[in-house]
């Protein structure tokens, strides 16, 4: 389809609903589907259930990005991440993994801090997300409180399963991402936003950075020129002395302690390790890779959650001119950034993104194929985000309802019957799991049992990605 479709798809929409109500465009794809939630007919599709805050219902149609899971591969899912990210990201989930248990603070209000300069597209790109108008005026500041969106994780999985079983809806799996003011530099003294963006950044567990990556004289940039890397490096650099500000402190406190106390003081010469590193202007999150401290050491670290220790997805902001390949000049030189610290990177149109939210399912596949895409970039940005969480599923199908359930990875199975009910988990006996591949391959549980696709497992049993489990309990 020619850009003359897109234009004609962009006038019915303009003028075939009200302009002033941002979520006119919702509310009429979820007439046209069907907005009741009653139980269906075995041979009806099965119904969507929709948050309170409205989900991507029509755009996301990606896999999770575990990379163990074979129906990922099927989909043709295939995230841009270098060996070195997949490794930093799989540390950090491991290390924070740790922390939370140790806190026994095992559920899963995790969330993605969406961060960056004034007038990179964090506004656009976060309405894109959840279908939440936030104020996205074209000036500094315009996000003065965080947003905070739910979104779904659409898992093509479930589609399926709720055909096998006959379910009467489908509930996926749900990821937070919160939209945070826009940082200047002089941040960490507190300048600007500076202490409001801090605090809020620091409750978040993952930072989708987004650089603006596209030229254009109407709309402003803070310091009026185009240049990724230095926007990046005045973000970056202004967490860094936030971190070794806390640092500091943190050193000061345990040095006090440390003539009686063993423990602190063998985290005092870990921190003071930090303090060096910091110091250096490099993010906590690189000693992993260092070789300044030991495995356990960094353990030491992480249980201050430094904000540089957090693991951070770059999000270049493109023009629609750039689509498919969403590559330039500007794109390139943040790949580059990213590798080298072991960060990920996810290019995408904020602008066209966020039109595609607008629009209802059809035409949005026909504004996804006029550029040569299969899915939306924020497809793949919420699966990447999902997976850098330390986030997986597992799932159970009925014909009640397939659901998809978030866990840690490396929950075990009782920790996964607690997801569904407390008294599974108390209780818990053994599970019945069979691979999501050979449940579709036989059809029905019954015949993968015959076949012996159908295992009994203990409590000891780590749960997988793509898990369909059903749960013995007394």
């Amino acid at each position: 389809m020619e850009r003359q479709s897109r234009a004609a798809i962009r006038e019915r929409h303009s003028h075939g609903s009200p302009s002033d109500d941002p979520d006119h465009a919702y509310r009429s794809s979820a007439a046209r589907r069907g907005s009741s939630c009653a139980p269906a007919s075995p041979r009806q599709p099965a119904k969507r259930v929709h948050g309170t805050i409205p989900a991507l219902c029509m755009l996301i149609s990606c896999c999770l990005a575990n990379e163990v899971s074979g129906w990922r591969r099927q989909a043709g899912f295939t995230p841009s991440v270098s060996s070195a990210a997949e490794r930093t990201l799989l540390r950090h989930q491991q290390h924070r993994q740790r922390r939370q248990r140790r806190q026994g603070e095992l559920s899963m209000n995790l969330a993605a801090g969406i961060v960056g300069l004034p007038n990179v597209g964090k506004s656009t790109l976060f309405s894109a997300l959840t279908k939440k108008q936030v104020d996205a005026a074209n000036y500094p500041f315009c996000t003065i409180e965080p947003n905070t969106g739910i979104v779904e994780v659409r898992d093509p999985r479930l589609s399926k399963l709720a055909e096998l079983s006959s379910s009467q809806k489908i509930v996926f799996a749900t990821t937070t991402f919160v939209d945070i003011a826009g940082l200047v530099k002089g941040a960490s003294k507190g300048e600007g936003l500076g202490n409001k963006f801090l605090s809020n950044i620091r409750g978040t567990d993952l930072i989708c950075h987004v650089v603006r990556c596209f030229d254009d004289e109407h709309i402003t940039h803070v310091d009026g020129k185009i240049d990724p890397i230095t926007d990046i490096e005045i973000i970056n650099l202004e967490l860094i002395l936030a971190d070794l500000q806390m640092a500091e402190n943190i050193a000061a406190n345990l040095n006090k302690k440390a003539k009686n106390d063993k423990q602190a003081a063998a985290t005092l010469e870990v921190v003071k390790v930090a303090i060096e590193h910091l110091s250096a202007e490099l993010p906590v999150r690189s000693l992993q890779t260092s070789g300044k401290l030991k495995e356990d050491d960094y353990a030491l670290v992480s249980q201050y959650d430094f904000i540089t220790s957090k693991p951070v997805i770059y999000v270049p902001n493109v023009k629609e001119e750039d689509l498919p390949h969403m590559d330039n000049e500007y794109v390139r030189q943040v790949r580059e950034y990213a590798e080298a610290e072991g960060s990920q990177v996810i290019p995408i149109s904020a602008k066209f993104e966020a039109e595609v939210a607008g629009l209802d399912e059809e035409d949005a596949q026909e504004f996804l194929d006029s550029v040569g895409l299969d899915k939306t970039g924020l497809d793949r940005l919420i699966a990447t985000s999902f997976d850098a969480l330390g986030l997986m599923t597992f799932l159970t199908s009925g014909e009640q309802e397939s659901r998809a359930w978030t866990i840690l990875k490396g929950s075990r199975a009782p920790q996964a019957a607690g997801k569904i009910h407390s008294d599974f988990e108390k209780g818990f006996i053994r599970a019945e799991v069979t691979a999501y591949a050979d449940l579709v391959e036989h059809g029905t549980r019954v015949k993968a049992k015959e076949a012996g696709r159908v295992r009994m497992e203990g409590k000891e049993y780590v749960v997988q990605d793509g898990d369909v489990i059903v749960f013995h309990h007394n």
